[in-house]
């Protein structure tokens, strides 16, 4: 083994490679750092997206709700009490949940309107956190509407300005003309992507009143321990409860970003093997090339009495070295390139005056980024692997060399 390693190591020295075939084994090496870095990087950024969607997106979005399916749910206070009783639900929270207008001069834009109790939100939603300390606390105090900045940038409206809402008033004949309501702008909500131009939150007191709901929610919100099982919680609580309910969970309104993440990963990963195949590649044209180039050497080491299994090891440790150095300049790169993704990403945009994520479009305004371990040991691992079998056909070829011919070969 130490003596096909010396082999090894003296085949791939600089004074035993000139010309074309130094050429195609620092290529070799170079493809597979390259190919080692970017797959990292790229790894880093669908790890930074879902971590994005995991603690920001699904941080305000209800990972399971329960709605009326017609009129109000009665009892609301008894399925918070069933859905706390699961082992995964974190907490419970009633909401009311419409679709209304709101008039400005002679225009109509329709929002979607929540009636929320403050102190149940904080439990299942970090709404406050993209509210100033001071609009939440003017919120909370004195009432009024709480808007998107999305939908106060396109009505063209301010904190303290007044919004006349339309709200849909329903009797036992059906909809009736909607009820006209000025409800003052006590705060705004930052959140980004098209939530800020979609919703707007009243209090639950003030929903209840002007949507004519005597008692009850329209619905019921609860947060998870582990968001990734909220369809199979939902089911199970639902199958609980005694009122008849709509099951949602956010894998149905926003589980389409989580897909797409997943998708990309699986691209990359298919792209991880393609790449380092490539790159590969370059190791059998290496390894051929050296065992035509050292036929005569490798004919007199077999006359001399070493084994077929030595020779096989050397070429294999040689091609092992191209992938192994490769390998570790690739991981080095990937990994500060994880690291720094969001900064290199900050300092392209301003180079070059572009925004590569629009914040008014996508709930995240920079490229996230956040490099693991296992993704680092995946890449390097699948790496040495294609560079091990790379180097099977090759060595193949140096222990089939016949001294007798090859000696007699000219140089």
């Amino acid at each position: 083994m130490s003596l096909a390693w010396l082999l090894a190591k003296r085949f791939r020295s600089r004074r035993n490679k000139k010309g074309f075939l130094s050429f195609i084994s620092a290529s070799s090496t170079t493809g597979i750092a390259l190919g080692c870095a970017v797959l990292i990087a790229a790894l880093s950024m669908m790890n930074g997206f879902q971590s994005v969607l995991q603690n920001k997106l699904l941080s305000v979005v209800p990972h399971v709700e329960y709605s009326a399916v017609e009129g109000e749910l009665k009892n609301w206070q008894l399925i918070s009490k069933i859905a706390k009783e699961h082992p995964d639900v974190v907490a419970a929270a009633p909401g009311i949940n419409s679709t209304v207008m709101v008039q400005t001069n002679t225009s109509f834009h329709g929002i979607q309107l929540k009636g929320i109790d403050p102190s149940h939100e904080n439990r299942v939603s970090d709404l406050s956190s993209y509210v100033s300390d001071e609009d939440w606390q003017r919120w909370t105090s004195e009432g009024g509407i709480l808007l998107g900045a999305g939908i106060a940038e396109k009505l063209n409206v301010q904190i303290g300005d007044s919004l006349s809402i339309l709200f849909p008033e329903k009797s036992a004949r059906g909809f009736q003309s909607p009820k006209r309501k000025r409800l003052e702008v006590t705060g705004l909500f930052e959140f980004g992507g098209e939530i800020d131009h979609l919703n707007a939150y009243v209090s639950l007191s003030t929903a209840m009143d002007e949507l004519s709901i005597a008692d009850g929610v329209t619905s019921v919100r609860l947060a998870l321990n582990d968001v990734f099982k909220a369809p199979t919680v939902a089911q199970e609580i639902g199958n609980q409860l005694p009122e008849l309910v709509y099951l949602n969970d956010w894998t149905r309104t926003h589980g389409h970003l989580y897909r797409d993440i997943e998708l990309v990963r699986s691209v990359v990963y298919l792209v991880l093997v393609l790449v380092m195949a490539v790159a590969c590649f370059n190791i059998v044209s290496t390894l051929v090339m050296t065992v035509a180039k050292k036929r005569r050497q490798i004919a007199m080491l077999k006359t001399l009495g070493m084994k077929d299994r030595t020779l096989l090891l050397a070429f294999m440790f040689q091609g092992i070295m191209n992938g192994l150095y490769g390998v570790l300049w690739g991981a080095g790169i990937g990994i500060l390139l994880g690291q720094f993704m969001p900064e290199i990403m900050r300092f392209i945009e301003s180079l070059f005056h572009i925004d590569i994520l629009d914040g008014g479009i996508y709930f995240v305004s920079e490229i996230p980024s956040q490099w693991q371990w296992s993704d680092v040991v995946l890449v390097s691992a699948v790496a040495l692997v294609m560079s091990w079998l790379a180097t099977i056909y090759p060595a193949w070829r140096a222990m089939k060399v016949e001294p007798a011919k090859a000696l007699h070969e000219r140089g």
